[in-house]
């Protein structure tokens, strides 16, 4: 339970903060996305694009859900929260953090939209996806740091403060 879990959207932080976290507290850390990409060799868009986005959904719960480390940063992707399973067994490995960040941050941040690996429905935008997946973020989590007007280092001092580490 000495775990450390990311969640949030696209491009709001989780793997470039996770790593100077990891840094920060001599942990380990994980790129669920590269957990993904290796076992199905191929890269997250190509996946959706290959084999839909709710074959890539029911991967990315299997995957996570098979997570078994301690003393590790977990950066999960944006879509993990869709998997019941996963985050189940994710909230019982460690402690969720919800990096939240506002959507016009978001916005700016995710330009490559087509090759990110981003699981959306036909015609949905980045402010559709953000509204279908905030209120799942704000169920998983058990804090939530906002993500604005810090610095990279200081993101990291507010997860570690806020967990008491």
């Amino acid at each position: 339970m000495n775990n450390i879990i990311l969640i949030g959207m696209a491009g709001c932080g989780k793997s470039t903060i996770g790593v100077l976290l990891a840094k920060m507290l001599g942990y380990d850390f994980i790129d669920s996305d590269l957990l993904i990409q290796k076992a199905a060799g191929k890269r997250l868009y190509e996946i959706i694009r290959d084999d839909g986005k709710d074959y890539f959904i029911a991967l990315e719960n299997q995957t996570n859900s098979q997570i078994s480390v301690e003393k590790t940063v977990i950066a999960t992707g944006g879509s993990a929260v869709f998997g019941e399973d996963a985050m189940k067994h994710l909230g019982s490995i460690g402690k969720i953090v919800y990096l939240e960040a506002p959507l016009e941050e978001l916005e700016k941040r995710v330009t490559n939209f087509s090759t990110r690996g981003i699981v959306k429905k036909d015609g949905q935008t980045l402010e559709d996806i953000y509204n279908e997946r905030v209120p799942l973020y704000e169920k998983y989590a058990d804090i939530t740091i906002r993500c604005t007007d810090c610095s990279l280092q200081e993101n990291a001092e507010k997860i570690i403060s806020a967990l008491n580490i």
